[in-house]
């Protein structure tokens, strides 16, 4: 109680530094403006921490994520645009403090209107003033990125297509075809339309076999409930293989017992077999055509940051492939990769992982990529490779927290393998 206090406060001690600092725009003609801008100050933030109360409180439980996506992103656009104007007033008044020192120190008598005078008569603006307008229009950017980013960047599906070579793939495997999705998080879709959309974007892909490498919910099997029919359409030649990621073992919700935590995630394991996903959790399945065979293992959650779970087993899902030529990995985070796989299954060709979302937020120009998530994750999107071993990391088909993306689009992968000779 005393942490979120002291935050209440330090929001409230920035409305008003910012109420001072900017009340021309509440005094403006414009009675629109004036309004939003009384709300933006006034209204936001206490609103915002009453709901915050009252969740801790035990009230709006059943408070569907997608409208507490909403609530939180409101509130983030809003703090950051107030963030940008923060700045632009304190850079404005620690100008005026230094020029407030610097006329007390040579005791030079200057008008403090000259300023002012100066900028009307000339027709110019005054220094301040181009620095609080600036303020306003930087202040704009977050609130038109980040409706970009929820009205387009959600369902922007791309297909993104490589071609990797191996000496050891069998022969009959030749020009195969994998498509990976991964990240659907059912729980924040709110688009079925848009959904399906991006579902038949991979079936005109016509893949011999697609992989799924987890978080199919946010937090609750029920969310899928009205999701089946349209991931249940996913399927391909040689059959569909899932795993399971961190936010399918119901880790981050509060149970009222550990007998319904439990059954949630045997519910979401019967989603998996009602779609006809061949979930594998710390197991394999070898796949045979015309008598030459390609092993797929799949791992429940394994990463090597402490404050995700380590529910996986790779030695277990090994076991029993030592003698194919040929081995995918399936394993959400791909942490997972540097920390186990490469120094100790040298034989896993490729691993195919997702968890990254490459944060929702970032820039792909090229060949270029850039997003905050790097700093934290080694590999967090596209393709990676160390020695003769390959990692993809598939950037999320959907969206958790912020319900839409901003420069880093969601992605259905495209692998076509090809032998070498």
């Amino acid at each position: 109680m005393l942490l979120f206090l002291l935050f209440f406060l330090l929001f409230l001690a920035a409305d008003l530094y910012l109420f001072y600092g900017y009340k021309f725009v509440l005094k403006s003609k414009n009675n629109l403006l004036r309004l939003t801008s009384k709300i933006t100050f006034w209204i936001v933030t206490p609103i915002f921490f009453t709901l915050i109360g009252l969740v801790r409180a035990g009230f709006f439980s059943e408070l569907s994520p997608h409208s507490r996506n909403i609530t939180i992103t409101i509130f983030f656009i809003i703090t950051l645009s107030k963030t940008f104007l923060l700045i632009f007033l304190l850079i404005d008044d620690i100008r005026r403090g230094i020029k407030w020192g610097f006329r007390s120190i040579k005791k030079v008598n200057i008008d403090s209107s000259a300023e002012n005078n100066n900028s009307t008569s000339q027709n110019t603006i005054s220094r301040s003033g181009f620095l609080l307008k600036s303020g306003l229009v930087v202040a704009s950017l977050p609130i038109a990125t980040t409706s970009y980013g929820i009205l387009s960047g959600a369902h922007d599906y791309r297909v993104r297509k490589k071609t990797l070579f191996f000496p050891n793939l069998p022969s009959s495997f030749d020009g195969i075809k994998l498509a990976q999705l991964s990240d659907i998080h059912s729980g924040s879709f709110y688009n079925k339309t848009a959904v399906q959309g991006g579902i038949d974007m991979l079936l005109n892909e016509k893949p011999d076999i697609i992989f799924f490498t987890g978080d199919l919910v946010n937090n609750k099997a029920d969310e899928m409930i009205n999701w089946v029919d349209v991931f249940a359409k996913v399927k391909a030649p040689l059959g569909v293989y899932s795993t399971l990621g961190n936010h399918d073992y119901g880790d981050y919700v509060m149970w009222k017992s550990s007998s319904k935590k439990e059954k949630n995630l045997m519910d979401l394991k019967a989603t998996h077999s009602a779609m006809e996903w061949n979930l594998l959790n710390n197991s394999h399945k070898k796949i045979s055509v015309n008598n030459e065979e390609i092993a797929i293992l799949g791992v429940e959650n394994w990463s090597a940051k402490a404050r995700f779970p380590k529910y996986g087993s790779l030695i277990k899902a090994y076991e029993g492939t030592e003698d194919i030529p040929f081995k995918v990995l399936l394993s959400h985070d791909p942490s997972h990769w540097e920390a186990e796989v490469i120094s100790k299954f040298t034989d896993i060709d490729i691993t195919l992982s997702g968890h990254t979302h490459g944060m929702q937020f970032g820039v792909e120009i090229g060949d270029f990529r850039w997003s905050p998530i790097q700093y934290m994750y080694d590999q967090w999107a596209d393709l990676y490779k160390k020695g003769n071993q390959y990692l993809y990391v598939n950037r999320g088909f959907g969206f958790i927290g912020f319900p839409g993306r901003i420069g880093i689009l969601p992605e259905i992968t495209l692998l076509t393998l090809k032998k070498t000779t």
